[in-house]
């Protein structure tokens, strides 16, 4: 069922499974799938990219060379690399969709959502704002393919990586304490985090 879900929600490429490679060209960028917003305005050469935190299609938690894996949290991503090494003994490799993001980045997924779900409500539901993202402090990562979500979704409390969304089951984020009393409820969606009420 979760994985029906899985498949069911990035299929029709909701955000929150960014997959943003036609950043890089010099054309307006689509509207595309994303969870989290990210940060601070600062002038551009052009389309954003992957040093906003796009991530090329392919990428895996070991690319250090890629802005959105090299951003994100050290620990974050020591976890992800050793979960990731434990999956490929089961056949699964992680790609991340989306990590780290710049504000800008994430300030442009915003105004995509609000654009695409008519409202900056309804839009909150996908999309955090650049201020209170977890993918722009580096704290969030966006994990794929399906069966990666799947295998997380099994094991991932033993690395401290837990999903934090039920709309979302491909972000995840660091819990160290999951590592020894699991991973705590998931929120039904970001409206419902806390964390984005600040």
């Amino acid at each position: 069922m979760a994985i029906a879900a899985i498949v069911a929600v990035r299929g029709c490429q909701l955000p929150g499974s960014s997959r943003l490679t036609d950043f890089t060209s010099a054309t307006t960028p689509r509207a595309t799938p994303s969870t989290a917003p990210d940060g601070a305005h600062r002038t551009h050469r052009g389309a954003l990219g992957e040093a906003d935190g796009a991530v090329p299609d392919g990428t895996t938690v070991f690319d250090d060379e890629i802005p959105g894996v090299a951003n994100l949290d050290r620990a974050l991503l020591g976890a992800l690399r050793q979960a990731a090494t434990a999956a490929a003994g089961d056949g699964v490799e992680f790609v991340v969709d989306s990590g780290w993001r710049s504000a800008e980045y994430q300030e442009h997924l915003l105004r995509e959502a609000v654009s695409k779900y008519g409202s900056q409500a309804e839009a909150a539901r996908w999309v955090a704002t650049p201020d209170t993202s977890a993918h722009v402090s580096g704290d969030a990562v966006d994990v794929g393919p399906v069966n990666a979500a799947a295998w997380l979704s099994r094991h991932g409390a033993r690395y401290g990586l837990c999903p934090v969304y039920g709309n979302e089951p491909w972000h995840y984020e660091l819990r160290p304490d999951a590592i020894a009393r699991g991973c705590p409820p998931v929120y039904a969606d970001p409206t419902h985090d806390p964390r984005m009420h600040q």
